[in-house]
């Protein structure tokens, strides 16, 4: 058994200088800081723009405000505590409130905070949640991390779950395969869980968040496998992040190295306007230009991914553009009838999110995305 430490607090980074620590203690006041000393193995501390560093440690960047604390609006649709039901056929499960490490530009960095604390926590309400609403087809286990629970507790999830017969997908949403693979890999019973609920005609599905091709290490390499041959499908998405994977030459590694180890890229999901994540955001249409030509370098198995944004109003893919305009579509909507819908906008080099190309249909002054001032942790 290979041991493993989380890392909950910055004075416990013993590569991190105390002026530092100082520096940072303000930040980590407001966004909690999360690792595992495995993960911090990973850094090169005398490179200030290690990737592994960029997505762990803490910046002081974090404390421009911008954004909001809850971007999408899940609040939007939460049907009970821990559980959104956005669209017909998903229902979302905030299964935990942990993380095995906290990615700086988390979209949902509320559920760190003691005043939203949200995940489920009445699981037999669920259940006969989801068994009155057949057009349920699938299910989405994220949070936090669900792989962070223990191997009973996440069983009993799955389990239950399963005995819906009208689900039929449960998908598992993780960055513990990269985070602390030696949680997958020193569980054998893990491993044999995932082997006895997927099956031939249910399949689990691993949604993986590997940013940084720097984290797809050996180790992590033979927890995906292990996972693989346990019989769950895999599938990776990632945001664009400045800074960490914004350039063609990185997005092509990992792109690469995903598919070449069979965890083909999903989704290349737009930067989320939420609170801290100012200094992480690139503008869509260059986030656009870096995918396409991306794309040009990889096989077909790697070009399946697509750049979506996700709204308040639905999942919006950013299809292409020409000189002069943008093209988007709802791959998913609240209102049903916008699915497929595309929308047409001028070029906006500097918009980061819908609104902004909205605003200038309107022909609106550009507004700042500022949201509440950042505050302490409760």
């Amino acid at each position: 058994m290979v041991p493993y430490k989380y890392i909950t607090s910055l004075d416990n980074v013993p590569h991190l200088s105390e002026e530092m620590k100082k520096k940072l203690r303000k930040v980590e006041k407001v966004y909690r800081f999360r690792a595992t000393d495995y993960y911090l193995s990973l850094i090169n501390w005398d490179d200030p723009d290690d990737p592994i560093r960029k997505i762990v440690i803490p910046h002081e960047h974090e404390l421009e405000p911008w954004g909001y604390i809850d971007p999408s609006n899940e609040k939007n649709y939460t049907v009970m505590p821990g559980v959104e039901h956005k669209y017909p056929q998903t229902v979302l499960i905030l299964a935990s409130n942990v993380c095995a490490g906290i990615c700086r530009f988390c979209f949902r960095k509320r559920i760190f905070m003691k005043e939203y604390m949200e995940f489920v926590r009445n699981f037999p309400q669920l259940i006969d949640y989801l068994k009155k609403h057949k057009e349920v087809t699938n299910v989405l286990l994220s949070g936090g991390d669900p792989m962070v629970l223990s191997t009973e507790r996440l069983e009993y999830m799955i389990k239950r779950i399963r005995e819906v017969d009208h689900i039929q997908i449960i998908r598992i949403g993780t960055k513990v395969p990269v985070y602390n693979p030696y949680r997958i890999i020193e569980d054998p019973s893990l491993l044999e869980m995932i082997s006895r609920y997927s099956t031939d005609e249910k399949k689990i599905y691993v949604i993986t968040d590997i940013n940084h091709p720097k984290e797809l290490t050996p180790q992590a390499i033979k927890a995906l496998n292990l996972l693989q041959k346990a019989g769950a499908i895999l599938a990776n998405q990632t945001p664009l992040i400045r800074g960490l994977n914004d350039s063609v030459e990185v997005l092509t590694a990992l792109f690469r190295k995903l598919s070449f180890i069979g965890v083909p890229p999903y989704y290349v999901f737009q930067c989320r306007p939420t609170v801290g994540n100012k200094y992480f955001a690139v503008p869509i249409e260059r986030g656009l230009e870096i995918l396409e030509e991306t794309k040009k370098n990889c096989s077909g198995l790697a070009k399946r991914a697509r750049f979506i944004m996700s709204h308040t109003t639905g999942k919006i893919e950013i299809v292409g553009m020409t000189d002069t305009h943008i093209y988007m579509k709802y791959m998913s909507a609240v209102d049903e009838s916008m699915y497929g819908k595309l929308m047409v906008f001028r070029r906006n080099p500097n918009a980061y999110w819908l609104e902004d190309y909205l605003r200038a249909e309107r022909g609106e002054e550009e507004v700042s995305e500022e949201g509440a001032q950042p505050q302490e942790i409760a």
